[in-house]
């Protein structure tokens, strides 16, 4: 998000990243809400529990786009969403997750898709 946005977040707190995301219209939700997991891999989610996907949709109704950081949270959120999905933009971005061995920069490139919304 900070080529994205061009700016640097890595250098703030995670409490001032937030705000920042939402000084430029980005919200950052977690699909699962938690789970049971040995390691980092998304194939070793266990118990999952999901996030109010669409509860907190009902609170925004000015969104256009959702975009998903990964595989693994785009067919989830695209479950939970269901029929709701056609109302939105939806981007799957590749994971950003080290453990997604896509080169950065390639990621990097295909993130930058969401400066256009």
């Amino acid at each position: 998000m900070s080529e994205v946005l061009d700016i640097d977040l890595v250098q703030l707190d995670y409490a001032a990243r937030l705000a920042t995301l939402l000084e430029r219209s980005v919200g950052l939700w977690d699909v699962v809400a938690d789970a049971h997991r040995a390691g980092s891999l998304d194939s070793r989610i266990r118990n999952r529990n999901d996030n109010d996907l669409l509860a907190l949709l009902v609170d925004l109704p000015h969104l256009t786009t959702i975009a998903f950081n990964g595989g693994t949270a785009a067919r989830l959120g695209l479950k939970v969403l269901g029929q709701h999905a056609e109302r939105y933009r939806i981007v799957q971005l590749p994971s950003s997750s080290p453990a997604y061995t896509l080169p950065y920069a390639e990621k990097s490139r295909l993130w930058q898709v969401l400066r256009g919304y």
